[in-house]
């Protein structure tokens, strides 16, 4: 973990220098706000908050099903220097719920209504220079019919949750105006092993009331040496925003070849105006090339690559959606333990952040807009009115434009658990695969589904929401169903986009006893077994394209009354805080992580034992484990296919006893040991 935060604290610093160098400043812009609520109208009702920030980080996490969802205002004095006149001043926000209204010195700037991109507005001629001026964001996550997600099944934290930038840059600039991208769009025409292709869209924006002419160079590094680099002269007309092109090519470039190796290069667009760089954006350049296969699954560069995938959600105890940079950090560091190469992140944009780390370290991404239907609740996540589908294109737009450089991508999200009922959003999940492909015809569409019918087959891939042996059925029903769908529609793509059940670490059970989903037990035995039994059947299974495990955390969702405390969905293979890895965990881990040795014995948190003869269980990466009771060897087991070792009609003493396992291999063993009574 020391290592990761001082790559993070080293890019940060490089990426600053960068910014400077090239007469771009950024500016952070997150402490020393003043909050309160819009009915708090008195005087000295603020409060001093620093970003990120959520006003749900209590109420919500609490299981209090009406938490607070209303309208919240941000305040903070920004002093603007002098010496910035005749500069170029952008506000840039990275997530705020759900609508976002600003206001400078009082007026009026503009509104955002969607609160999972990022969001960017001039403020150059809203300012007085010289002196303090007034920033207020009016923040509202009230309940809204015209604003996706209309429901879900987790939190809608309120509050400016991500970082808020002020950007200072030249009359020309690279225009951060475009939907809040970065203004440098990196198209992959042609990539094989031998050569590639980039286009290089490049947003131009001049400020200034006279033409300039510019010089624009596009520059490709690896590590501090340019690999190619390219330039062209471009007269920018007063007061116009232009898209230039630049085109590079590589012979036998080095390709991101996700967990295996993913290199990036540095693409590096410089504008110069008589000899002077006025801006530069640098991004990273993943080049790879993948598809995926109805019979075979997933291939990236040519070779099958099964996805071993989890779904994360964007939140944590005590703090709600406001995550810091060791936030993510830490989710990343324990999905690198397991094993994980692919994630999906559900059921929103992410931060830009995280999806950085999933670049650096070649994760693949099902990266999906909020458009989610109500799963087992009531009303519908589809209203056919025209606010509600411009709401939605602008989500994809936002989604596919400021997210459209990252080769971790694989796929966008169009669609989560819709029904067909009432409104029918058939033509419009049509209109939005439309719109992905004509924002970006290089990667696929997928979607979520929990139901049949024609929303099945719009997109270019499709998975299901399946959870045999959670709610109702069992795992071999999952195979079963796998195989009639796969015999049925052998043309499609099939993925498994949720499966998971739910699991508290302080419910424990000597015996093996479904619960009910709804129930105040969750025992943690139950699930366990639910993912050795789906795994089974989705691993033997080489036509699924992608599984993805609900959840890697426990998450935040106040109307659950379930498990060892409301408001909390606890499906998660981890603890909602980070600090318990379930046993289910270390079995993908053995699973997943081969590279790791390790053995975990299952059931160490069931310390209170009730019946005299036990079954054991231990995960490994090793070809087999001995068993000791009480310092006696109860025989040697050989870990099966699915890293699992099994100890059946094992007799325990009453009282205090010792369960241990020692690794049989003989280049080193390991071990794991518990202590449990039986009573």
């Amino acid at each position: 973990m020391k290592q990761m935060y001082i790559v993070t604290i080293c890019l940060l610093f490089f990426y600053t220098t960068v910014d400077l160098h090239a007469q771009r400043n950024t500016i952070l812009l997150n402490d020393n706000w003043q909050f309160r609520f819009s009915h708090q109208v008195k005087s000295n009702q603020t409060e001093r908050v620093n970003l990120p920030h959520t006003w749900n980080a209590q109420d919500a996490l609490s299981g209090k099903t009406d938490y607070k969802r209303g309208i919240g205002n941000y305040e903070k004095p920004l002093f603007v220097s002098p010496d910035w006149k005749g500069k170029r001043l952008f506000l840039r926000f990275e997530g705020v719920n759900t609508v976002a209204n600003l206001f400078i010195n009082g007026t009026h700037v503009g509104e955002h209504r969607g609160g999972y991109g990022a969001f960017t507005f001039e403020i150059t001629d809203r300012v007085t220079y010289g002196k303090e001026n007034s920033i207020l964001v009016r923040v509202n996550n009230g309940e809204q019919l015209d604003i996706m997600p209309l429901v879900g099944d987790f939190n809608f934290y309120g509050g400016i949750y991500r970082n808020v930038y002020l950007l200072v840059t030249e009359e020309v600039c690279i225009s951060p105006l475009n939907y809040a991208a970065p203004g440098v769009k990196l198209i992959q025409d042609s990539v094989s092993k031998q050569f590639a292709r980039v286009r290089t869209e490049i947003d131009l924006s001049n400020g200034a009331s006279n033409s300039k002419k510019l010089e624009v160079k596009l520059r490709l590094f690896d590590g501090s040496k340019i690999v190619t680099e390219s330039n062209r002269s471009v007269q920018l007309a007063a007061k116009t925003i232009s898209k230039e092109e630049i085109t590079l090519e590589l012979q036998t470039p080095h390709l991101w070849n996700g967990r295996q190796d993913p290199f990036l290069y540095r693409a590096e667009v410089t504008i110069s105006h008589n000899g002077e760089v006025i801006d530069q954006i640098t991004q990273p350049l993943g080049l790879r090339f993948y598809h995926i296969d109805s019979n075979k699954g997933f291939f990236l560069n040519g070779t099958h690559l099964p996805l071993h995938g989890v779904c994360r959600h964007q939140d944590r105890s005590e703090v709600g959606n406001a995550l810091r940079p060791q936030h993510h950090d830490e989710d990343l560091a324990i999905m690198l333990e397991m094993g994980v190469n692919a994630v999906r992140l559900a059921h929103y944009p992410q931060a830009t952040y995280f999806y950085d780390l999933m670049d650096r370290n070649g994760i693949i991404v099902w990266a999906e807009i909020p458009f989610i239907g109500p799963g087992g609740y009531g009303d519908k996540g589809f209203v056919d009115q025209p606010s509600f589908r411009t709401n939605g294109q602008e989500q994809l737009k936002e989604l596919i434009r400021q997210h459209y450089n990252h080769p971790s991508i694989c796929m966008w999200g169009i669609f989560n658990e819709l029904k067909e009922p009432g409104d029918n959003p058939v033509a419009y999940v049509k209109e939005l695969n439309e719109l992905s492909k004509q924002e970006d015809n290089t990667r696929p569409t997928t979607a979520a589904s929990n139901q049949g019918g024609s929303l099945n087959f719009i997109t270019d891939l499709i998975a299901w929401n399946k959870y045999e042996g959670w709610y109702g059925g069992t795992p071999a029903h999952l195979g079963k169903w796998l195989d009639e769908m796969h015999k049925t529609r052998p043309d499609i793509r099939i993925g498994i986009s949720e499966y998971g059940a739910g699991a508290s670490i302080y419910h424990q059970q000597d015996s093996l006893t479904k619960t009910v989903p709804t129930a105040w037990w969750h025992p943690e035995n139950w699930q366990t077994y639910y993912h050795i039994e789906n795994w089974k059947e989705i691993s033997s299974r080489p036509f699924i394209w992608g599984s993805f495990v609900w959840n890697m955390f426990d998450f935040g969702a106040a109307h659950r009354t379930e498990g060892d405390r409301p408001g909390i969905n606890d499906k998660g293979l981890v603890t909602f805080d980070r600090k318990v890895r379930k046993d289910a965990f270390y079995f993908y881990k053995a699973n997943w992580n081969k590279k790791e040795p390790m053995i975990h014995l299952s059931g160490k948190r069931n310390i209170i034992r009730k019946k005299k003869e036990q079954t054991i269980q231990a995960f490994t990466t090793a070809a087999g484990a001995e068993l000791f009771v009480n310092g006696q060897s109860q025989g040697k087991a050989v870990t099966d296919a699915y890293a699992t070792l099994t100890w059946n009609n094992i007799n325990l003493k009453s009282g205090k006893n010792e369960i241990r396992v020692v690794t049989t291999d003989r280049k080193g063993s390991l071990s794991d040991s518990f202590h449990c009574r039986l009573e």
